[in-house]
């Protein structure tokens, strides 16, 4: 973990773009620990949200309105019979 005051943070601001571990914002004068900030690890949310059934998973140029209206005159045709 790296300790870093403001003022290094205002002259320099590139740190948070290649951050790889986590950064402690001090402020040097009171010796108070501000924040933590931690590096971003970028994973698919679809991924993670479908588990084992990740490959099973089709890739859409829907929006998500879309998607979301289809699945709600699905989910109403199931329950009250309507044909689309």
């Amino acid at each position: 973990m790296t300790s870093i005051g403001i003022g290094e943070i205002q002259k320099n601001t590139s740190i948070f773009s290649h951050l790889s571990e986590p950064l402690e914002i001090v402020d040097k004068r009171k010796k108070q620990k501000l924040a933590m900030v931690y590096p971003i690890k970028h994973h698919s949310k679809v991924d993670s949200l479908a588990g084992k059934y990740k490959d099973q998973v089709t890739k859409t140029d829907l929006s998500i309105e879309e998607i979301k209206e289809k699945a709600l005159k699905e989910a109403f045709g199931e329950k009250y019979g309507l044909s689309s």
